[in-house]
């Protein structure tokens, strides 16, 4: 409840900070929510895939690209001419236009494989929180490098994200903590057999830390006579 709590102090910061004109209408809600559906479920497999399968981001990252880049291929063309009313073939492709096509491919490869890395290593809760932290660092840099406008509404609601992603962090840290101290308390404790006497005597025989030594032969008296 208390992480829940600080994501909402956070997501109400990065709303007050971002949102400006609000304006629905269907097809862009449905291509929304269909963001967000295929975004959790692809951060949530990247997740447990990794855990499950003990691979590093790297791998796959390796392994996930050719499909991405099948699939976008495939579909990204039809989408666009669908959504646009353009052929993106038609298009005439400069030099410049092909370096500046050439660099987003490479800075998309640094991303997911940022992204990979991030949620391989903590959660897709905290991938987002980061998310949202980029955020207020585009608002900030933005209004400091480039005079973009910025108003006391913007300023505020960094400052409530900024204190929601602080709670967040301190109260993961605590469960963390918590969980490390339930673990070490329940360790194994010492058997019982464990304590036994490292060498016993049964039976006419030794035991020796764990090994059997049989006794030597012991005379009866009468034998002893007799002889």
């Amino acid at each position: 409840r208390t992480i829940q709590f600080s994501l909402t102090i956070l997501l109400l910061g990065v709303g007050i900070a971002t949102v400006t004109d609000l304006q629905l209408n269907v097809l862009g809600s449905v291509l929304s929510v269909l963001a967000v559906f295929t975004t959790c479920i692809a951060q949530i497999m990247t997740n447990t895939i990794q855990k499950k399968f003990k691979v590093s981001s790297t791998q796959l990252l390796y392994q996930s690209c050719p499909y991405q880049a099948m699939v976008l291929f495939i579909s990204g063309p039809f989408l666009d001419g669908l959504l646009t009313n353009q052929n993106v073939f038609a298009f005439k492709y400069t030099p410049q236009i092909l370096v500046f096509i050439v660099l987003s491919c490479l800075i998309s490869v640094s991303v997911n494989f940022s992204t990979f890395l991030v949620i391989g290593k903590t959660s897709p809760v905290t991938y987002q929180v980061l998310g949202h932290l980029k955020t207020c660092l585009v608002l900030a840099f933005g209004y400091v490098l480039l005079h973009d406008p910025f108003s006391w509404r913007n300023i505020f609601g960094i400052l409530i994200a900024l204190v929601g992603m602080v709670l967040y962090s301190y109260f993961c840290s605590g469960e963390n903590q918590q969980k490390a101290n339930e673990g070490s308390a329940q360790l194994p404790q010492v058997k019982e057999t464990e304590t036994d006497p490292l060498i016993n005597i049964e039976n006419g025989s030794t035991l020796v830390a764990d090994v059997v030594v049989p006794k030597g032969p012991v005379w009866s008296s009468n034998k002893d006579l007799q002889a």
